[in-house]
């Protein structure tokens, strides 16, 4: 579907990409990976025909539709399920034509057209829309307000239903994540699960991407590689070829030096001189191992508070919320030096309200908020990254934190969050999500707090500042609370789950893993409820009916479901020959019989593949019969 064939791409005079060959496949969810600024972005832009290659050829399927989530949200008066609906342009289209077909009472052309909207599943377009919404966090009710009603977040959810709207081939999914909360992001990984197109994924969110993907092809040293298996199994293959790359290194160094120094001692002796000519045209030749390594710009840690008062901050029967809306009552929690928190609850529960109680940002509505003597709070949210000064350098803002502190101690503070040469007296405006979001944790960290309250803080993070700061919150010696949809952060830094819900904060008994249960089996019900109240069946009604319609369609099924496991057994095995008739080595001349086998292969698990899936349409069609 998509190749990439000697590939080089530059944005002005720096190569981003050199000599890309790959070839990516339907079906295939490949995570992009790779530092930021390597490219990851601009690759989508190639694809999306923004950019084009310097040199070398990309092809992609004639005919293949492209969804990318768009980062502008025009202030429209348009419902936002209809927004959410114009994804689908092959819809719109088809509806134009029915509008102008009806006016011209064209009846022949109406009933094609209306058996093209049959086919396409237009009519339950609505349908597919508000399911779409509602696993993005959206309410019934929100579905007919203006898009131009939401913040700003919000919008992006929006522009992503309509990506996952677009009956598309290739969907481009940058950062999805960004603007979700953890419910939202299990929702949208079951979802991806089931695509059955190209996934190009760029993430920095680990979870997720073991979750997601089945490719991770990492971008390193203007390289592109394609390695197979979610993340964790590309983290430990290529742990394995840097550990392998570093032992040919340091073996091929010995090498060199040996044939240095027989080269310095008998180069000016007559009886040596053409051996030691030879050793140094085999210099010469040779192809020079880099050395391995893995370099993170990032290196700071959390230095040991004034003070760790014990405890820190007590709330006593408070109640929070805005004007007379109280968002979370009842609240008693008692914060002591080595509390290790995560907020769970799904979005508008009160997660980001609590926090803001706990900084002192909000007062009780009722209650006591009782913080201790020299409480020295470092709190993060997303809103600081709008607060800084634009003006500003990085230098700047922390000279105004300790005007005291020498240029030279702050510009070496800076380089610990890759804040290095004039980067750290440039202007703030111009900043990524990602600089900006370091520079607030900088600032944050600089300050020497002993209870942190931190909101969303890996949003716009790459892996490598995840890791740091993964690292560095390992070691704090004082109190935190985080709210992440990071489930490696929560996990990694996290000893108490404390559940906002209903109203009420109360202490989850389970896992990670039993909240992302907890969240699928509310989502069921979701989705069961809104069935039956569109049915206006009664529920216990309906149930039976249910169950005795599985029964009678239980064999069907069973036969379906073995001819889907062997689909899949065959549509593996498609993927692994195409890979490897993708590799130019087996075109070799030495490769010819490895050629020929992987070609007989190929025909023979395609011929099989097209038998079962046969049989399979043929019992497709009775169970859709049986079910009618």
């Amino acid at each position: 579907m998509l190749n990439f064939k000697d590939l080089s791409l530059r944005r002005g005079i720096r190569e981003l990409l050199h000599d890309v060959s790959v070839t990516f496949y339907p079906g295939q969810r490949v995570g992009i990976t790779g530092a930021n600024g390597v490219g990851k972005s601009s690759l989508f832009a190639l694809i999306r025909e923004e950019l084009h290659p310097d040199t070398g050829d990309y092809f992609i399927t004639q005919g293949t539709i492209i969804a990318h989530v768009s980062q502008e949200t025009p202030a429209v008066q348009t419902p936002a399920i209809e927004y959410v609906k114009d994804g689908d342009t092959g819809l719109r289209i088809l509806e134009e034509n029915i509008r102008q077909a009806e006016s011209n009472n064209d009846g022949e052309l109406l009933a094609h057209l209306y058996a093209d909207m049959e086919a396409i599943e237009g009519y339950s377009a609505n349908s597919r829309a508000g399911r779409l919404m509602h696993g993005l966090g959206f309410t019934s009710a929100q579905e007919q307000l203006p898009v131009s009603t939401f913040s700003g977040g919000w919008r992006m959810r929006l522009n992503l239903a309509q990506a996952l709207m677009c009956r598309s081939d290739l969907l481009l999914l940058d950062e999805p994540t960004n603007h979700l909360d953890l419910e939202t992001v299990i929702w949208l990984e079951e979802w991806l699960r089931a695509y059955e197109g190209l996934l190009l994924l760029i993430s920095h969110d680990r979870d997720f991407l073991d979750s997601v993907t089945t490719h991770i092809a990492h971008i390193e040293h203007e390289r592109l590689r394609l390695y197979t298996g979610n993340y964790s199994a590309f983290e430990l293959l290529r742990a394995e070829q840097l550990a392998n790359q570093q032992a040919q290194y340091e073996k091929q160094q010995r090498q060199i030096q040996h044939m240095q120094k027989f080269v310095e001692r008998f180069r000016a002796k007559a009886s040596k001189a053409t051996q030691a000519q030879s050793r140094v045209k085999a210099l010469e030749r040779m192809t020079v191992i880099g050395q391995a390594h893995v370099d993170s710009p990032f290196d700071f840690s959390f230095k040991k508070a004034d003070s760790l008062p014990d405890p820190l901050l007590r709330l006593e029967h408070a109640s929070v919320g805005y004007d007379d809306n109280v968002i979370v009552r009842d609240i008693n929690l008692n914060i002591v030096i080595g509390d290790r928190i995560g907020l769970l609850g799904h979005n508008g529960a009160g997660k980001s309200t609590l926090i803001k109680l706990l900084a002192g940002e909000l007062g009780c509505m009722q209650g006591e908020r009782m913080p201790a003597k020299g409480i020295q709070i470092g709190y993060f949210a997303q809103h600081q990254l709008e607060q800084l000064d634009g003006e500003a350098s990085p230098l700047l803002h922390l000279q105004r934190i300790d005007p005291k502190a020498s240029e030279q101690h702050l510009r070496s503070y800076l380089g610990g969050f890759s804040f290095q040469g004039d980067m750290a007296t440039a202007s703030v405006a111009p900043f990524s999500g990602g600089e900006k979001a370091r520079l607030v944790l900088a600032m944050l960290v600089y300050q020497k707090p002993n209870f942190l309250l931190l909101d969303e803080p890996t949003n716009h993070l790459d892996l490598e500042m995840r890791l740091a700061l993964t690292t560095a919150l390992q070691d704090f010696e004082g109190a935190m609370i985080v709210v992440s949809h990071d489930r490696h952060l929560l996990r990694t830094v996290a000893d108490t789950l404390l559940l906002v819900a209903d109203g009420s904060v109360a202490e989850f008994d389970g896992d990670l893993d039993d909240y992302r249960k907890l969240v699928r089996e509310k989502e069921n019900e979701d989705q069961k409820n809104m069935a039956e109240d569109s049915t206006g069946i009664n529920k216990k009604q309906l149930r039976k009916q249910a169950a005795e319609q599985r029964l009678k369609l239980k064999p069907l099924k069973n036969k379906i479901q073995k001819l889907e496991k062997q689909m899949d057994k065959f549509n593996l095995e498609k993927t692994k020959l195409h890979e490897q008739l993708a590799d130019s080595v087996i075109y070799e001349d030495e490769n010819k019989e490895k050629l020929k086998m992987t070609l007989a292969c190929q025909g023979d698990t395609e011929q099989s593949l097209q038998k079962i899936e046969e049989e399979w349409l043929l019992l497709q069609d009775e169970l859709e019969q049986l079910e009618q």
